[in-house]
Order: structure tokens, then C-alpha cells, then sequence
């Protein structure tokens, strides 16, 4: 079976903007208006969902509402994207509610989103085969300039079907959100040298498969749920080009990381691992003497595959635009990487 992708992102396509997880407190309301008026600079339009400027208790709204909303989305034949306004922790309780089937017979439709949107995303490409997009949320894009990793949201999505997309390691990451917080719809703060590196210290690793992947901490809880389709996908859609993982964390330290992992491991998610994109971590700490790399190396030593890390992805902006289900190419050397995908 093949990956099947959206239609191509144009000049005055509508952006859906839908809360499955959190929505966005009053105080901070200033970041929708903000990224709605920058995106409708670069010549999209924009709709902002109900669920979208409501909180409660973490969630936007009921389960039910959030469900109801994603699916009209989803449905809706003008809009062209689906973002969030940003993650969460509770957008698996929509999935149960979800009409999985009615999702494979509709034509695929981009959604581009991180942290806990790729609870969703992640389950929407292995259960229907459709292409997801992992990468900047609706609200870091309240910024009067983007940065230029940021920026290829609009080319990533604008990709045709059989055309290549390269897209390069940063220069400098943003090492705290400290400043966001203090200066809302400014931008990121870049202010640390990038440099991904490898687990075994190669000098240049390349390795090529079908991207898939997402955050760590909500991955973990769809392991051996109806929700888990990872076997299946990988099987139907990966069988000959093999699997490249992309996984990022935030607030894990070194066990809690070993831990999820060695449970998608024990559950076969890593059968058919061609290579390891693992994202910069954010609010990490080490678990005595025991690190991050000792976590990666018990994982996927067994595997003899690259393992890089420090990469561009997740809670350490900017970060990289992933397609979940695009046959992929990484290259590292030195320090630096680039990224070219495939929709094929």
C-alpha cells in the first residue's frame, strides 16, 4: 500500500486553527490574534475553531465538543490545513470518539502540529495511511518574523506529490522559554549553538525510510491500545524502504525515558528501524549515573542502526517540519544535517 498525501498547500488556502487538546487562556489570546494576522499576511485565510480561545480544567472543552469540531474540520472541503493552537495533555481521550473509517474513505488532509497533537496525528497515519505533518504549532507563529526553520511549514505542505523538500539543521536553538513567556507573540529567543550529534560518535551517518514518530510522553500511552495500528503501518506502508523514528521529550529524565521506550520496544514498534531522529530534550535531568545516552544505547544498541541526537525536533524551537509517512533521506556530518523528503 501506498502513503497518500494532501493536496499541495496554494496562495489563499483556508487554515483550520482547532483545539483537541488545550485551548488558549484569555490572558493569552494576544497569540491567536497575532499568528492569525501573520498568516494572513503570507496570502492564507484563517478559522479560528470555538474550541480554540476556551480552558478548562487543561482541556478546551468537553471530549465530545473537541471530537465534533476535529471531525467538521476534517470534513469541511475548504479547509486546506488543520493546526492547533499548541499541545496539551489530554487529547488522547478524543480518540475512542473518533470516526476512524469515515477518516480513511475522506481525502487525506494536512495537519501540522506537536507535543500532544501528535497523539492524533501519530494514530491518524498509521490507522488510515494518510500523511501528518510534526513541526511548528498555530501560536509560535504569532512572531513578526519567522525563523527560517519555521518558516517551512508553508513549503513543506506546499510540496507536491513526487517532489523532494530539503530542510537543514539550525544554527542556534532557544535554550529557555523563559523570555517567551515574558514577551508573548515576540518569537524565539535563539541563543545556543545547534549541533546534532550521533550516539557512536560517527563523524557522517546517512540513512534513508518512511518518517514516523512524535513525543515521547504521549506516544507511550497508546502502546497495545485499539489505537496502536504501529505494527500494521509498518508492515502495509513500510515494508520495503524500512522505518526512520523521530522522537523528542519534555519533563522526562533519563529512566522515564528508558522506560517508555524499552515498552514500544517490548511491543515491536521499532521492527523494521533504519535510523533514530532524537530531538533535543527539554526539562531533562539524568537518573543518578545513569544518562540519556545509556537509555538510547540499552534501546536500539541491538539494532547496529545511527542514532542521532540533539536534532531539530520538539520542545527546543525551531524545529525541523517532519512528515509522518514521507520516504526519507537523513544526512549528518560534523555536527550538521540535513533532511530531504520524498512524497512518494
Amino acid at each position: 500500500m501506498k502513503i497518500k498525501y494532501p493536496a499541495s498547500l496554494k496562495t489563499g488556502s483556508l487554515i483550520g486553527v482547532t483545539a483537541p487538546s488545550s485551548g488558549v487562556e484569555e490572558s493569552l489570546h494576544i497569540l491567536v490574534d497575532e499568528a492569525k494576522l501573520q498568516i494572513e499576511k503570507k496570502g492564507f485565510k484563517v478559522l479560528i475553531g470555538e474550541t480554540v480561545l476556551t480552558q478548562h480544567k487543561g482541556r478546551s472543552a468537553s471530549k465530545e465538543k473537541r471530537v465534533e469540531e476535529l471531525m467538521d474540520f476534517l470534513q469541511d472541503h475548504s479547509i486546506s490545513v488543520i493546526m492547533p493552537p499548541w499541545g496539551g495533555s489530554f487529547a488522547m481521550e478524543i480518540l475512542p470518539f473518533i470516526d476512524w473509517d469515515k477518516l480513511k474513505e475522506l481525502n487525506p488532509k494536512w495537519i501540522l502540529g506537536y507535543s500532544d497533537i501528535s497523539t492524533f496525528i501519530f494514530a491518524y497515519t498509521t490507522i488510515t495511511g494518510h500523511a501528518s505533518a510534526h513541526g511548528v504549532n498555530f501560536t509560535e507563529l504569532s512572531a513578526p518574523e519567522w525563523d527560517k526553520l519555521s518558516s517551512m511549514w508553508i513549503d513543506v505542505l506546499s510540496c507536491n506529490k513526487n517532489e523532494e523538500i530539503t530542510q537543514y539543521s539550525s544554527e542556534k536553538y532557544q535554550s529557555s522559554w523563559d523570555k517567551v513567556y515574558s514577551n508573548p507573540a515576540k518569537g524565539f529567543y535563539l541563543d545556543s549553538q545547534t549541533e546534532w550529534k550521533t550516539l557512536n560518535k560517527e563523524d557522517e551517518v546517512t540513512f534513508s525510510g518512511r518518517l514516523i514518530g512524535g513525543c515521547l510522553n504521549t506516544l507511550q500511552v497508546l502502546v497495545g491500545t485499539p489505537f496502536d495500528n504501529v505494527n500494521n503501518f509498518v508492515y502495509q506502508y513500510c515494508h520495503e524502504e524500512g522505518v526512520i523514528w523521530y522522537l523528542e521529550t519534555v519533563g522526562m529524565d533519563a529512566a522515564t525515558i528508558y522506560r517508555a521506550l524499552w515498552q514500544m520496544k517490548q511491543n515491536h514498534w521499532f521492527s523494521n528501524i533504519k535510523g533514530v531522529l532524537f530531538g533535543r530534550t527539554s526539562g531533562y535531568k539524568d537518573m543518578g549515573d545513569f544518562t540519556l545516552t545509556d537509555a538510547l544505547k540499552d534501546v536500539f544498541e541491538s539494532f547496529n542502526i545511527p542514532v542521532i541526537l540533539d536534532a531539530d525536533v520538539g520542545h527546543t524551537p525551531p524545529q525541523n517540519i517532519l512528515v509522518n509517512g514521507a520516504y526519507t533521506t537523513v544526512k549528518y556530518s560534523n555536527g550538521k544535517g540535513s533532511i530531504i523528503m520524498k512524497y512518494i
